[in-house]
């Protein structure tokens, strides 16, 4: 075949099938982007991507991280995979939790319609070796098999801690390097490899998760915030939004970034885990007993209430952005229901790639209609819900009734109450208490996996 035959050919096959790259950050809450109403930080490359694509005003992920990754790469509920609790964290330890293989994940079916594929940062869907991301559609991973490390030494610091980088399942040594910029060097290196080729390239953050190690001249940015939380917050908020922008210049300098799908999304509302210590006095990080590294608490729910770790909208309500100028409109903002389940669909929707014949049906829908009228209805018609662990919650409208398996004391709030989410409506509401529960409990057994042949 002819240079110039060769070249026209992946120009077709480029425009049919666009790369795709999933930008997934890490506990950045409801609000946390200037874009996004936040006007006291500086997120140009997050205000950028919103510019040149949709911002969505009411996007669900789940209020912790693992469940929220299971429902970004399956486009289905988590408890259909197994993600009902905290996965495996060591992968050398005993084996926990780890997300079915039966699940069929994004990277799976990308790969199968010809992407290559890449994940650089954090899997946290089960860390034991016999599952992970090279099992479920990934050719190349680096990064963190577990939830979170010490950035500069790598190590999981709760309880008695364990080594967590990895390439693959060979443990990597970097002491001292910092992991954001780790990952990040490889998804720069990723793109300019694969810029000829159609890719599928997630890169989930670990940042602003704690422990808050933003880079200095970040730390300097907001000297002047009075408030300590908000100002070591946002420090890590900008530390982010370099990174991010590493990834989009990257893809600019291979000049695809008008054939790159482009998700921006957080995977959990802010965290306010302002107690975590060092346990012990020879944790294997180094870190003395008692040394601090939980988070500040410091984020913007603006008129919601909650974080990270609960169903009030601050926990479970975040920033999402889509951008591929090609198909959909662009500095336009839309207020629809959408979740991290949606993501799956509406990328191979604009792919041009169909589901394989086996995989499993998906709970998510392509958010397409709504990207191409502001008035087009949610196809979730207000009706969401959760589980995490024993904790569950179900959304219907601008009710919410929350509660936990077992017990009969039940929350019900309102979003559209003056001070949404803060008044128990549950006493005097018995009949609308009792048809939200039947609601839960009906999609409680729809989910529930059936016969896996890798039960955790």
């Amino acid at each position: 075949m002819s240079t110039a035959a060769s070249l026209s050919s992946f120009a077709d096959t480029a425009s049919k099938h666009p790369n795709v790259v999933i930008l997934f950050t890490d506990d950045q809450g409801t609000l946390d982007a200037n874009c996004f109403g936040s006007s006291d930080l500086h997120t140009p490359n997050i205000d950028a991507l919103a510019a040149r694509g949709i911002r969505f005003t009411q996007a669900y992920a789940h209020t912790v991280c693992c469940p929220s990754r299971a429902a970004l790469l399956t486009g289905r509920h988590p408890q259909r995979g197994g993600v009902r609790h905290w996965t495996q964290g060591n992968m050398n330890g005993p084996k926990g939790i780890n997300m079915f293989l039966e699940e069929v994940t994004l990277a799976e079916t990308l790969k199968n319609a010809g992407y290559r594929t890449a994940l650089f940062g954090k899997w946290h869907l089960g860390a034991h070796p016999d599952y992970g991301p090279k099992k479920q559609g990934f050719d190349e991973f680096f990064g963190i098999r577990d939830g979170f490390i010490d950035n500069y030494n790598h190590f999981f610091l709760h309880r008695n801690g364990f080594h967590d980088l990895y390439e693959g399942t060979k443990r990597v040594e970097a002491d001292g390097e910092y992991f954001p910029e780790l990952m990040t060097d490889r998804a720069v290196e990723f793109i300019d490899r694969n810029q000829h080729h159609p890719f599928f390239l997630y890169v989930p953050f670990n940042i602003p998760h704690y422990p808050e190690q933003s880079l200095a001249v970040h730390q300097e940015r907001y000297k002047g915030i009075k408030d300590a939380a908000r100002r070591k917050y946002a420090a890590m908020i900008t530390t982010t939004d370099d990174y991010i922008g590493r990834v989009l210049k990257a893809l600019e300098a291979a000049k695809i970034m008008d054939n790159t799908i482009i998700v921006y999304m957080s995977d959990n509302g802010h965290s306010n885990e302002t107690t975590y210590r060092i346990r012990g006095k020879e944790h294997p990080s180094g870190f003395p007993e008692g040394h601090f590294y939980g988070a500040s608490g410091g984020g913007n729910t603006g008129r919601w209430i909650g974080h990270k770790s609960k169903f009030f909208e601050g926990g479970i309500r975040v920033p999402a952005i889509l951008s591929y100028p090609a198909k959909i409109p662009v500095n336009e903002s839309r207020d629809q229901i959408i979740t991290a389940m949606d993501w799956y669909p509406t990328i191979l929707e604009l792919c041009n790639v169909e589901p394989a014949p086996q995989s499993p049906a998906i709970d998510g829908f392509s958010v397409l209609p709504i990207c191409t009228s502001a008035d087009a209805p949610s196809p979730y018609e207000g009706v969401l819900h959760f589980h995490w662990g024993s904790t569950w919650a179900v959304r219907d409208g601008n009710w919410k009734l929350i509660g936990a398996d077992g017990k009969q004391n039940y929350e019900l709030v309102n979003l559209a109450d003056e001070r949404p989410e803060t008044i128990n409506h549950a006493k005097h509401k018995p009949e609308l208490v009792k048809r939200l529960l039947k609601s839960h409990l009906d999609w409680h057994t729809s989910v529930k996996p059936v016969n896996p042949t890798n039960p955790n």
